[in-house]
């Protein structure tokens, strides 16, 4: 990868060259790492221990939780060190990997969101049918499709990058490795490239985004003939997926439907699908989901009670 260009590796900017707000900057990303892994982890364990791993939805938050582990997991730690030293240096082979793993685990994000986005459309307008279409081997088709999804987009911005000339200027104006910022840097025409990348990225966001909004719709249209209850539990859980897609795909759209450039903005909207959704993620689908605060209780209760017979046993 190196014999294409005479640069070995990138210095990036980050967020901001002032040293008590990189200070700031690091406790608050610390704090959003930890509650990312705390949240996610609750979730995963909560649904794997309990009854709820059988049923569609939780099958996918699951997952969903699995991959913003994984997905903010590539970012954040980098952004953390980061804000702690002075030089930010990045080697290539380090950058065209952090590429890819980004947008793969971003890609199977997408996907999965979209997956959710289907079950919840199955159960609210075919009901009757809705055991038959997701079944188990519907639901793990779905996340093979979402991993073959993420595998696909993120192959298809690596090969774009892999093979443009880097020369002389080196700075990435970025606390990442992404797309338009190593375009700025190639020594070379790349309107084209551009166009491919908002075709990869930026329609395929826009797409998937008016999909999942029109689903959300013929929802919203099928539970006016629902019960008062049975109304009230659908609304609630789609207002959550509706609050989810729209600080996602808002901030995925803003960032890659325009042509290459990049703006000042683009670091605070890439930090929300990167770091501020994967965080919220947990307080967006657990509070206002009684099955789901239901298995938190009896699962992590449970666990406690088992851990207080230990000790009186041990003690005895």
């Amino acid at each position: 990868m190196e014999n294409s260009n005479n640069l070995t590796e990138f210095i990036l900017l980050g967020l901001s060259k002032n040293k008590k707000v990189q200070i700031l900057c690091f406790l608050f990303f610390l704090l959003c790492y930890l509650a990312i892994w705390l949240g996610n982890l609750i979730i995963m364990i909560s649904i794997t221990c309990s009854q709820l791993i059988n049923q569609p939805m939780y099958f996918f938050l699951n997952y969903l939780a699995v991959s913003d582990l994984f997905y903010t997991s590539t970012v954040t730690p980098k952004l953390m060190t980061n804000l702690l030293t002075e030089r930010n240096v990045i080697s290539y082979k380090n950058c065209m990997t952090l590429l890819f793993t980004t947008h793969f685990f971003g890609g199977i994000e997408v996907f999965i969101i979209t997956g959710m986005a289907y079950d919840r459309f199955v159960a609210i307008c075919k009901p009757l049918h809705y055991a038959i279409i997701m079944n188990r081997q519907r639901c793990n088709s779905i996340l093979i499709a979402s991993c073959v999804g993420g595998l696909r987009h993120s192959l298809g911005l690596f090969l774009l990058t892999i093979f443009l000339p880097f020369c002389g200027h080196n700075e990435i104006d970025h606390y990442f490795c992404d797309i338009y910022p190593l375009l700025k840097l190639a020594c070379t025409d790349t309107h084209k490239i551009g166009f491919l990348v908002i075709a990869n990225s930026g329609l395929m966001g826009l797409v998937i985004f008016l999909v999942l909004m029109a689903s959300y719709f013929m929802i919203l249209y099928n539970v006016k003939a629902y019960s008062a209850e049975s109304r009230h539990k659908a609304l609630s859980t789609c207002s959550s997926h509706i609050t989810v897609v729209i600080l996602f795909f808002a901030s995925v759209i803003f960032v890659y439907i325009r042509p290459a450039t990049t703006l000042p903005e683009d670091k605070v909207f890439t930090l929300f699908y990167t770091i501020i959704v994967p965080m919220l993620n947990p307080l967006i689908y657990t509070p206002r989901n009684v099955e789901m605060k239901n298995a938190i209780r009896k699962v992590w209760c449970n666990e406690r009670k088992a851990n207080e017979l230990k000790a009186i046993h041990l003690l005895m």
